[in-house]
């Protein structure tokens, strides 16, 4: 349908849509693994995108298929991957859909970081699209009129939907097409075209004329809204010239139509009078939509039909009816039907469409996920904690009264059993040199994640330090989200990353006393039986106290310690083990409330699983604190046993801080262990956030690239200033002697003048580099400042010599002139070194006079 008005498409450039996603991903979700690898899927994205929006569309279903199926996948990964500058940095760059500039040739455009900005400019399209194949329609084919009133329709669905969503999509509009004004008068447009559609299918299907009246009616209407909302002016400035006449040509058009058809329903109800006077009405119509519209839309053919039906409603009316004609103020209103409506967007726009990242979680729940692993690893922790604390106070009670080894060292020479375990322990661990080794170790790991949490804030400071300096040097017209206010998450992260590393020097500082407290007896414990046996003091046997009563209590004691040790490393087990898959009751709150309460449902959960194990904790600490109780007793008696051998006391303390150095060695061994894995932890955490800054810096350079483009782009756009006033003193100086204008180009063969015809002075500056005041090889004025040359002739030709700029690299030419001529001023000087001879001067134009003196030259 050639009268039926399209909306252009947007364009857009090319971008890495793979690069910044996939740092996201590794970053976020984590892992290099196969699970966490989409690159093919970034690749069909970035393939996709490049098919939607940066190459020509034709007019076609399949265009829209494309875009549709595009617009779906933003759509899914808006909440997964979320586009924006604070998570995936990305700069969109779209021009303005009625811009007729080049993309790259200063057209009007604006370039957005967020994917809700994309999502509009592609929306736009697909209403764009939608306008363009219901343009293409027949207007004598019914299928086609039903695919161009359905088209029209989905397009002023979604402009409807873009004026109401765009303030909050995009905070700054800098291209009209998008503006909310702009896409209210697209939306009224595209109605009143399908309601167009719908009357011409109406007429085709030869409905009654009431009816055909009424949707007639109804589309005026609409196409009265449509012009009152292209008539705004910033509107109308960015609409194509021809567009108003076209729609108010088309809104007299439909109300001469309602009339027409409106009159046929007089006819048959012989109201012959009004019959004549709405289809003078009509007529009336008609003539001022060919006024308004004529030169773009053809309305002959139903003019010629209303002339012709009320010519011969006249004549019926005056020969046979003599019915009286009203007044079309006294007409009753025709009436509406509306049939033409906005259709909602549909969800997903493309029935097929499949979503590339289906396995990845949305953004919110995998923070949520993040946020109950937090809370369990705190619970995990706390809980073991307490196991571990409480084993190493009994372990400190039990070394400090050495136990057992007081009871197992009856015989004064041999190793206590429980103390050779004790050394196996060490050794099978590696002993001393394991310790070490993890020390020697440390001060790499902490210097490799300081290196990098350092060279990422040095990032940030750069970044922020360069949008500084362009806010200083474009004030206001550096619109940009100051670094400031955007990377406020980021230090805190480093900051939060900082307090990490300092408070892991000082725990390794404290781990490191310790071991030099304990070294000398873990030195000890990590040799074999037979050297371990020659360090330990000698003494006397206290062979009677073996089978008594006092120490076989303490056996006892010491094996119910040994099954509380026991029991703690089951709980201790089971409390880091437990397991539970939280994503599909988050994936399940998020869909059901579009919000995920994490706190409430992370607890309700941890309580589930934690609370037997918990239970299990408290009872074993109750246990232990009856337990020591006995055992000090026990030892208590013991002790005074064998207050009559007095000679065990050296060895006794020799073997209690052996004990002890066990068990710093194994508490050290863990603390170092799980510092290494800290460390190597923290290294990843550091190198994702590293990676967050990067893109984040890289996202930025690009748009401070664009945007500065932009905007020199646009200074160099502006209008020149007028040039400045000539002062008065100048004017009347310049007034004085002012030589004739040189001939604006030299005609095309050279003719002589008359002999005695005086050549015009010419006024020929000659531009002289700063360095020298004389060109080199150039002859020096001869005359003192301010000497008044004399006029001369013209040479052969006619003509006075181009003036030619300073060329250092050129062989100067000298004017030929007898050597006599006013003195020696003219006198042809010698040649300079390094220059070519000159050539005989002969007939035509001239040689270019030398630069430096030039006789016609004003002082």
């Amino acid at each position: 349908m050639a009268t039926m008005l399209a909306v252009p498409l947007k364009n857009s450039a090319e971008l890495d849509f793979v690069r910044p996603l996939k740092n996201f991903i590794r970053n976020t979700f984590g892992g290099e693994d196969e699970s966490n690898d989409y690159t093919s899927q970034l690749d069909e994205l970035h393939r996709l995108r490049n098919n939607a929006v940066c190459r020509k569309l034709d007019k076609h279903s399949a265009s829209l298929e494309i875009l549709a199926r595009y617009y779906d996948q933003l759509q899914a990964i808006e909440d997964k991957l979320p586009i924006s500058e604070g998570h995936v940095s990305m700069t969109f760059t779209w021009q303005d859909a009625f811009d007729k500039g080049s993309f790259f040739g200063g057209g009007r455009k604006q370039s957005g970081s967020t994917g809700s900005y994309e999502k509009v400019c592609v929306l736009f399209n697909i209403a764009a699209m939608n306008s363009q194949i219901a343009a293409l329609q027949t207007s004598d084919d019914d299928e086609a009129l039903k695919t161009a009133a359905k088209q029209f329709q989905q397009a002023a669905g979604i402009f409807n939907h873009l004026k109401e969503t765009v303030v909050s999509a995009v905070q700054n509009i800098r291209t009209f097409d998008i503006h909310p004004d702009c896409l209210a008068a697209l939306g009224a447009l595209m109605l009143a075209q399908g309601q167009e559609s719908i009357l011409k299918k109406a007429q085709q299907d030869k409905m009654k004329p009431a009816i055909v009246a009424k949707i007639a009616m109804t589309a005026a209407e609409e196409f009265s809204e449509a012009l009152k909302l292209c008539q705004v002016q910033h509107v109308k400035e960015v609409l194509p010239k021809e567009w108003i006449p076209i729609v108010g040509g088309k809104h007299a058009h439909m109300q001469g139509l309602a009339e027409f058809h409106q009159s046929q329903v007089c006819q048959a109800s012989k109201c012959y009078g009004e019959e004549i006077s709405r289809l003078n009405h009509s007529l009336e119509h008609l003539q001022a939509a060919s006024h308004r519209g004529g030169q773009h839309v053809n309305f002959k053919s139903t003019t010629e039909k209303v002339q012709r039906a009320l010519a011969a409603a006249k004549k019926d009316n005056d020969f046979i009816y003599h019915d009286v004609i009203p007044d079309v103020s006294n007409l009753k209103p025709i009436g509406s039907a509306v049939i033409a409506k906005p259709l909602e967007i549909p969800k997903p726009m493309n029935p097929k469409f499949t979503d590339l990242f289906e396995k990845l979680v949305p953004l919110a729940v995998h923070n949520a996920l993040d946020a109950y692993e937090a809370r369990k690893v705190e619970i995990v922790s706390r809980e073991v904690g307490k196991l571990r604390e409480q084993t190493q106070l009994l372990n400190s009670v039990l070394a400090s009264l050495n136990l057992p080894a007081a009871i197992e060292d009856m015989g004064g020479s041999s190793i206590p059993p429980s103390l050779l375990q004790k050394s196996n322990a060490v050794r099978e661990k590696g002993g001393i040199q394991s310790i070490d080794k993890l020390f020697h170790e440390m001060p790499d790991l902490l210097k490799r994640n300081t290196e990098i949490l350092n060279e990422s804030i040095r990032l940030l400071d750069d970044e922020g330090k360069t949008d500084k300096e362009m806010k200083e040097r474009f004030k206001e017209r550096w619109t940009r989200l100051p670094s400031d206010q955007l990377t406020t998450p980021l230090r805190a992260e480093a900051s939060k990353y900082r307090t990490i590393l300092n408070n892991a020097i000082q725990a390794d500082s404290i781990v490191r006393e310790k071991y030099e407290a304990n070294r000398e007896f873990i030195s000890i414990l990590s040799k074999s039986p037979n050297e371990m046996g020659s360090d330990l003091p000698a003494t006397s046997a206290a062979a009677a106290l073996k089978d008594s009563p006092e120490v076989r209590k303490l056996r006892d004691l010491m094996k119910q310690v040994e099954a509380i040790k026991t029991e703690r490393e089951v709980n201790e087990a089971e409390i880091k083990n437990t397991k539970s898959d939280m994503s599909q009751k988050f994936l399940s709150a998020l869909a059901a409330d579009g919000a995920i309460n994490e706190e409430d449902i992370s607890n309700q959960e941890l309580d589930r699983i934690f609370s037997p194990l918990i239970k299990q904790v408290q009872d074993s600490i109750h246990r232990q604190e009856i337990l020591l109780n006995n055992v000090q007793d026990a030892n208590t008696k013991f002790c005074q046993a064998k207050q009559s051998d007095t000679s065990a006391s050296n060895r006794e303390d020799v073997l209690r801080k052996l004990a002890a150095a066990h068990d710093a060695y194994m508490e050290l061994t863990a603390n170092l262990t799980e510092g290494t894995k800290f460390y190597n932890d923290l290294t990843q955490l550091l190198v994702r956030f590293q990676g967050k800054v990067t893109d984040l810096c890289f996202a930025r350079k690009t748009e401070k690239e664009e945007l500065l483009r932009d905007l020199t782009q646009s200074i160099a756009n502006q209008p020149s200033s007028p040039p400045p006033v000539t002062p008065a003193h100048h004017a009347q100086e310049s007034s004085r002697a002012q030589p004739p204008p040189r001939p604006s180009q030299p005609p095309s063969r050279p003719q002589a003048p008359p002999v005695t015809q005086e050549a015009p002075p010419a006024q020929a500056p000659q531009p002289t580099p700063p360095s020298q005041p004389y060109p080199q090889g150039a002859p020096l004025p001869s005359h003192a400042s301010g000497y008044q040359p004399m006029p001369s002739y013209a040479p052969y030709g006619g003509f006075t010599p181009m003036p030619t700029p300073y060329n250092p690299y050129a062989t100067p030419g000298y004017p030929q002139q007898p050597a006599t001529q006013y003195g020696n001023r003219y006198q042809q000087p010698q040649q300079q070194p390094g220059q070519y001879p000159q050539y005989p001067q002969g007939g035509g134009y001239p040689q270019p006079s030398a630069p430096g003196y030039n006789p016609y030259q004003q002082h």
